[in-house]
């Protein structure tokens, strides 16, 4: 019997109910997809966990007026992620001669894991942290990794992600925006929309058209490019909640250095999708809404009313499945494999319980506009937020796409 079948039979069989509904949650919804293709990893950090935990939490305690902020890794606060820097935790997975501290990847998802339910604002460097640093590690020049490598560990240097663009959006292959090689260096010329983070970012990872002519996902390279750099305007665009974390960016030939090109001209898609898998899998995935359902177990106190009590067991059950799915496709990406399926299901799945989280509780907390307690803050704050989630890092439908693929179902 699979692993994954074997979990799940053992959860049906437990009298626990929050078993019971976890067993109901995963046959309900990704039984069967487990069963054919979520393979479960163990997740086996190396050293003291228990120890690494203490340290982050400690670090937590140091900086507890900064915490509890919902949807927490899209925003930044450069001064609390130049204090992780000289902590320790940022580039931890970096070879130490470019100022990292050459820990395993599984020590790093203990400590992001940590800082998200915890809320901590680190939206500031979490791109670069996350993907653009592994890459320009793995493909970037030795002038690039000079000049942003040791910055990123510091907490100093942060890094957007130029994908999307009017009209090639989910399309991701649609994009237009252009590369030209000149005597001088390249030279970039389009748009890029939705840019998360591109006001307070000191670079962009931009995936461009370097092939004149090229269509879909040929012909397409990646660049790093300077957001201080001339021929660059930023403008933002404000969310429903008056939030300012995406923005639109105009290039007007743009001169780049001829190291500013990130890997092998043409090679653009494979890199940025392979990428992918870091963005999809990781604890922000079901984690955006966590400060929410701690807050409310903190006021529902230690004899909650029979719905709250349910309600409580429900979605510690779904969180739990969750983080086993997160924390094995985590380990799978550790020992060098691909789980661009597992990855896609993380997200999808996470998605959808962030996002359903506040209106769970909406539908059984009395949440005047005139309360303003923590519980209610939170809620309003996440009720406006949530729709966003599914979006970040490909849509559901494109990334349920990508699953059916995966299993050989279209």
């Amino acid at each position: 019997m699979p692993k994954s079948e074997l979990l799940i039979r053992q959860f049906q069989d437990s009298k626990n109910p929050v078993y019971a509904h976890l067993s109901t949650w995963i046959l309900a919804g990704m039984a069967t997809t487990m069963q054919q293709s979520f393979t479960i990893y163990p997740f086996d950090p190396p050293g003291d966990v228990a120890r690494l935990r203490g340290e982050v939490r400690d670090f937590l305690a140091q900086h507890q007026a900064k915490l509890g902020v919902p949807n927490c890794w899209v925003v930044g606060d450069p001064e609390f992620s130049r204090a992780l820097g000289a902590a320790g935790f940022l580039g931890m997975i970096l070879p130490k001669e470019v100022g990292g501290y050459a820990r395993h990847p599984l020590e790093r998802y203990v400590v992001i894991e940590e800082l998200l339910a915890a809320g901590a604002p680190v939206g500031a460097h979490w791109i670069a942290d996350r993907q653009t640093a592994p890459l320009i590690l793995r493909y970037g020049s030795e002038e690039a990794k000079a000049a942003y490598l040791p910055g990123i560990c510091k907490g100093e240097i942060y890094t957007c992600i130029g994908l999307s663009e009017p009209g090639a959006g989910s399309d991701l292959a649609a994009v237009r925006t252009s590369a030209r090689q000149t005597p001088d260096g390249w030279r970039i010329s389009g748009q890029k929309i939705w840019t998360s983070g591109a006001h307070m970012s000191h670079v962009m990872l931009a995936l461009v058209r370097s092939e004149e002519g090229s269509e879909r996902n040929a012909g397409l390279s990646q660049f790093l490019i300077p957001m201080d750099a001339a021929g660059i305007t930023i403008r933002p665009i404000i969310d429903m909640g008056g939030d300012h974390h995406f923005n639109e960016v105009f290039f007007d030939d743009v001169l780049l250095p001829e190291w500013a090109m990130v890997g092998t001209r043409g090679q653009g898609w494979a890199q940025a999708t392979a990428e992918l898998a870091l963005e999809r899998s990781g604890p922000e995935r079901y984690l955006s809404s966590h400060v929410l359902m701690t807050s409310l177990i903190d006021a529902a106190g230690p004899d909650p009313e029979p719905q709250i009590r349910g309600l409580i067991g429900e979605l510690t059950a779904e969180l739990w499945t969750l983080r086993q799915m997160s924390l094995s496709t985590a380990a799978k990406l550790a020992a060098g494999e691909d789980p661009m399926v597992e990855a896609s299901m993380v997200k999808d799945l996470g998605n959808s319980f962030e996002q359903s989280l506040p209106q769970r509780v909406q539908a059984l907390v009395d949440c005047p506009s005139t309360r303003n307690d923590d519980l209610a803050r939170l809620m309003r704050a996440l009720l406006i937020a949530a729709p966003s989630f599914s979006l970040r890092g490909g849509t559901r439908e494109i990334i349920r796409g990508i699953i059916a693929r995966g299993l050989g179902l279209r």
